[in-house]
């Protein structure tokens, strides 16, 4: 479809520090994402400006440096750690003769290496169908028009406008199967909200460490490694809370500054387990010495996706790395949980966080005291046991059952419901 440089494994870096705020990004985190796409990094390039430039990005003076460097190295790509425009890189394109790729296109390249199921690969193919849409024109420049006469005659419409429509369509058809996979997630969602099964989705900042808790607190032994975006596609699993019960355990995609649209557009299913979560895990890297920045990249993400309103606890991770720093918990004014300091790597303070994680959701729990008269006790106390609630229980001298009994405010309401003024009766107060 393109008629485009072949893409290498060695590359030329740029990183530019502008000014303003908003186009700032980290040059640590630039060459992570350039190792964690398997690309060999033959030289970094670096400047200053207040603005980006329309023509190259870069002025001038340092395009030409950056094709001098690219023809000195015998370099097969040029990576720029910014967004560039579509003309920006054809330009660069052409005044470099390689290929040209920017930090959105880098980082589409990192989850089309790491998809793995069905619907992975149909969202990272969707952002990149979407990314590709705006940059047709480099491929066919050759064939703008076409031409008439006997033989040459086509069906009306140059090469480009026939890829345009074919890729409309290919899209078309991504979006309507992943329509199919969000209703088989819907019908997930309501089954567990039927059986009133607490969700709870890990959120944070890529290589924050997310799948690593999440193998220690499941031994679901999903993929964990140091490098950016080693997760991908979605984690279920089921784990046990005292005075809670069942919960649902999520591992989802991390974030970054700066995440593509596209991507966030794609991943919309799922990150429909976040949204719909009922306490958000954000599981920040303690260690790093830019994690407010990173957390605040990650409550903008969370903002695009409607999910910053759900309830959060704070996971400080990578306590290991850290001098003089022990596993706790950190109240705030009201006395509930905001911050759990843990190492998911040596599965300290992961006591503490589950201490912190029931504490949180069991603010949602009942409890009273029953005295059942002997005609309403095997059935009630039948019903009890089998909601694994009942915390206490003797008999008095009448042989009416005096029972402790904790449990979710909904279980309550709906059992309540169902008993009528009769379970209301035997309240003790």
């Amino acid at each position: 479809m393109f008629d485009r440089y072949e893409a290498g494994e060695r590359a030329v870096l740029v990183h530019i520090n502008f000014t303003q705020e908003g186009e700032w990004e980290d040059l640590n985190e630039f060459e992570m994402l350039v190792s964690s796409a398997g690309v060999s990094s033959l030289q970094v390039v670096t400047g200053s400006r207040q603005a980006p430039l329309p023509k190259y990005y870069v002025g001038e003076g340092k395009a030409q440096e950056i094709a001098q460097i690219v023809q000195s190295t015998d370099a097969d790509i040029v990576i720029f750690n910014h967004a560039l425009s579509p003309a920006q890189e054809r330009n660069l394109e052409a005044l470099c003769q390689c290929r040209v790729v920017d930090r959105t296109g880098l980082i589409l390249d990192i989850f089309a290496q790491r998809a793995r199921t069905h619907e992975g690969k149909l969202q990272v193919e969707l952002a990149q169908l979407r990314h590709i849409s705006t940059r047709l024109i480099r491929g066919w420049t050759h064939l703008e028009r076409q031409k008439g006469g006997i033989g040459l005659r086509g069906p009306g419409e140059t090469q480009l406008e026939t890829d345009r429509r074919l890729l409309r369509e290919r899209i078309k058809a991504i979006l309507r199967r992943l329509d199919k996979v969000a209703k088989q997630r819907e019908q997930g969602r309501r089954a567990r909200n039927r059986a009133e099964i607490p969700t709870v989705s890990l959120v944070g900042y890529t290589n924050a460490g997310k799948s690593t808790l999440f193998n220690c607190i499941t031994q679901a032994g999903v993929y964990a490694a140091d490098q950016l975006f080693a997760t991908l596609d979605p984690t279920l699993r089921k784990i046990e809370l005292i005075d809670v019960g069942p919960a649902i355990l999520a591992d989802t995609v991390g974030f970054i500054r700066h995440l593509p649209h596209d991507l966030v557009a794609a991943f919309k299913a799922t990150l429909q387990e976040t949204q719909e979560a009922d306490i958000l895990l954000h599981v920040v890297d303690a260690s790093d010495e830019r994690f407010r920045e990173n957390m605040q990249a990650v409550h903008i993400v969370l903002e695009e996706i409607d999910a910053h309103e759900v309830p959060s606890l704070v996971v400080m991770n990578k306590i290991d790395n850290l001098e003089d720093q022990k596993p706790r918990i950190e109240h705030d004014e009201e006395g509930i949980p905001r911050t759990v300091w843990v190492s998911a790597m040596d599965g300290i303070g992961i006591d503490l966080l589950f201490e912190a994680l029931t504490e949180r959701l069991a603010s949602q729990m009942v409890q009273y005291q029953l005295c059942i008269s002997p005609q309403h006790q095997g059935r009630l106390r039948s019903t009890f046991f089998q909601m694994k609630c009942i915390q206490k229980e003797e008999y008095d001298q009448d042989g009416n059952l005096l029972i402790n009994i904790r449990m979710q405010q909904v279980d309550w309401s709906r059992l309540e419901k169902r008993e009528g003024a009769v379970l209301r009766d035997f309240i003790v107060t």
